[in-house]
């Protein structure tokens, strides 16, 4: 055991034909390999030919007694130094989000103390549902890293997102990931997929001065801007955090910014520039005043004159429509009172930012102490591909959510900020 070691675990869909391909791959790259196989995987490639390629014995059964006395599933999925799952198919991603283990691989995934690497493998249809996205949100948060998949022709006739990577390209990965981890002896943390990703996130109201005492605001705490901002932080992004005025306390971990209007707001975003993503939580006043008095305006009988607005700068559509830092992922949010999707799907493309999050803060939401001010939260996430409504939750289980829908995004997209 002292040369390096793949186990790799081969799904049953069309693409496990390509095993023996990758066993010698992995071999090129100095990589020891072997292979267990699920039962839908025997009827796309043969046992005797992954043993031949490989040199090793090919495991298949949980409940062989051989195999359960010469080495046993525990520690099988221990004697390597990487898990490699190609193809993963949408059950076995399933399974494995879901903590599943019905089966020999299933369990060896689930009892592992090592880094685990999957290349997915599927139908468009099936990578591009809402349960599988959600499976492989939490497979990124868990410390799972994914290879692909890549566009092409599928063998179902289709074409899109889906086609297993090539072998060579995920053996490079695989030595990739294995020259990164620790020795075999230390054990081993899930690593963070966010690592290396710089994040900017806005939270709170902005406060537009009419006098020295009086602003224009509205009932934003913040709390599901720095929610979201400790998630990304804990997914291990660099994360800088732009506030408006709050009665929370920095979140740890998180660089913050405290600012008062829209426009030092808009200023402070800039400033953080470049990024990879930005999540634009925050309740910016729409307007402020034309005029902002230097003393306090006086209560007179014939009243108050007409207080003249003119509009705030729109920090989101501005960091949407940079013309050389725009960031990789643009969030936006938009709190509506009726019509939900609708004018949040209008404003997703208006203001040409990736993804809404669209929530109801009307008095009818349905959630107690009302979502702005409240811990509780409901949302539409709307995206390119449709929209997604999340059940009611707290703001911190919307929060790490949300953050590991975003670590799935840039795990399965190349581009950088």
């Amino acid at each position: 055991m002292s040369e390096r070691r793949v186990l790799l675990i081969i799904g049953g869909g069309i693409a496990a034909y390509k095993a023996p391909e990758l066993v010698r791959q992995l071999k090129a790259q100095g990589l020891a390999t072997r292979c267990l196989l699920t039962a839908a995987a025997e009827q796309f490639v043969s046992p005797l030919s992954l043993a031949s390629v490989s040199g090793d014995k090919v495991y298949e059964n949980l409940f062989d007694l051989t195999d359960e006395a010469e080495m046993g599933h525990i520690q099988l999925s221990r004697d390597a130094d990487l898990i490699l799952v190609a193809p993963a198919t949408a059950d076995l991603i399933a399974k494995m989000a879901q903590g599943l283990a019905n089966d020999l691989a299933s369990t060896s995934l689930l009892a592992t103390d090592k880094p685990v690497m999957i290349a997915p493998a599927m139908n468009v249809r099936m990578w591009e549902h809402a349960a599988t996205q959600r499976n492989l949100a939490q497979l990124s948060a868990d410390g799972i890293g994914i290879i692909g998949p890549d566009e092409g022709d599928m063998a179902c006739g289709e074409f899109g997102l889906g086609r297993m990577s090539e072998p060579s390209e995920i053996a490079l990965a695989a030595k990739k990931a294995i020259d990164q981890a620790p020795p075999r002896q230390t054990p081993l943390q899930p690593a963070k997929p966010l690592s290396g990703r710089k994040v900017l996130v806005t939270a709170g109201p902005t406060y537009e001065p009419i006098d020295p005492v009086r602003y224009i605001a509205n009932r934003s705490s913040g709390k599901q801007g720095y929610a979201l901002a400790s998630a990304l932080s804990a997914l291990g992004a660099e994360v800088h955090l732009v506030t408006g005025p709050t009665a929370l306390n920095d979140p740890e971990n998180v660089t913050t910014t405290r600012v008062e209007t829209a426009r030092q707001m808009l200023e402070a975003c800039q400033a953080c520039l470049p990024v990879d993503a930005a999540i634009m939580a925050a309740a910016v006043a729409d307007w402020r005043p034309a005029q902002s008095q230097d003393a306090k305006i006086k209560k007179t009988k014939s009243g108050l004159d007409d207080l003249k607005l003119v509009e705030n700068p729109d920090i989101l559509a501005t960091l949407a429509a940079h013309a050389t830092q725009r960031p990789s992922l643009v969030v936006g949010f938009a709190a509506e009172t009726n019509d939900i999707e609708s004018y949040a799907s209008e404003k997703r493309v208006r203001k040409k930012c990736d993804w809404i999050v669209a929530n109801d803060v009307s008095a009818n939401s349905g959630i107690a102490g009302g979502v702005m001010g409240g811990d509780e939260n409901q949302i539409h996430l709307l995206t390119a591909s449709g929209s997604e409504p999340w059940e009611v939750m707290s703001k911190t289980d919307v929060a790490v959510k949300l953050a590991a829908q975003i670590a799935t995004y840039f795990a399965t997209h190349e581009e950088t900020a």
